[in-house]
């Protein structure tokens, strides 16, 4: 985990903020720390030893029969609840046709008509507001993932061609949507996956043909903060978005945590 914890430290200890980068760290609260702590997968078994039960004890683990285990009994009310809305999102998006079409325009409809610029002070907007606002309102607008509509601009939801609301929100979840990745990998679903599967998910973040790595680095050329230039080069006639999408290896890691 050192790749992502440590230039996250770095950058705190130097005053500094990535607005791609550490996004991971601020959208779903999980500290460097807590990254780089190893959790077994609730199928592994640890051999039951003094120093492995100093560190992996009560009540999150049970040693018996000379080996140690996480007890799932002691689970907490709140965590499992997380989790199980974590598991009934995943599914629901597992058989449905993936949609290619949304093209990262939520992310403009954020901050359509001035609403929060988030960022601002280290990656402004790279179009002047009326741009940004004109260009929300000449293309479809097609979020099909709650958690992200719920941070458009009040203006922008109405433009929205997808009804969406809290109580609904895993109707209109579909696997095309890079977001439902982001969500498998939110910390506190993590200790309780293993540390084994958060590597793998943090590694896709991070290859350019994946969808759960390229959804933050591929909003610096096609969303609407002007930041680092992704590398990323679609095939002539199509976008950045929806080449990301297509190639996704995040699928098979994104419902092996389901």
């Amino acid at each position: 985990m050192q790749p992502w914890a440590r230039p996250r430290r770095e950058r705190r200890a130097r005053g500094e903020a990535h607005p791609v980068y550490d996004f991971l760290f601020q959208y779903y609260p999980y500290s460097a720390g807590q990254l780089e702590t190893w959790h077994p997968a609730p199928h592994e078994a640890l051999e039951d030893s003094a120093p492995a039960r100093e560190r992996f004890n009560a009540p999150v683990y049970v040693a018996a029969n000379g080996v140690i285990q996480r007890d799932l009994r002691a689970m907490s009310h709140d965590v499992r609840t997380k989790l199980s809305g974590v598991r009934e999102m995943l599914l629901a998006t597992r058989e449905r046709a993936p949609n290619f079409g949304c093209f990262g325009m939520h992310e403009w409809a954020m901050v359509y008509r001035g609403h929060d610029i988030r960022h601002a002070h280290i990656a402004p907007l790279r179009l002047p507001q009326h741009e940004v606002d004109a260009l929300v309102e000449s293309r479809p607008v097609a979020c099909s993932h709650f958690d992200a509509f719920r941070f458009f601009a009040p203006e922008a939801k109405p433009l929205n061609r997808l009804p969406l609301a809290y109580a609904t929100r895993y109707d209109r979840e579909q696997p095309g949507a890079f977001t439902p990745t982001w969500t498998s990998i939110a910390g506190h679903s993590a200790p309780c996956r293993g540390s084994g599967a958060t590597c793998s998910l943090r590694a896709s973040r991070w290859r350019p043909t994946s969808a759960c790595s390229t959804w933050r680095p591929a909003r610096t050329t096609c969303g609407p903060w002007d930041s680092s230039p992704c590398a990323l080069k679609p095939p002539k006639g199509a976008t950045n978005t929806s080449v990301v999408s297509r190639r996704s290896r995040s699928g098979p890691l994104r419902y092996a945590t389901s």
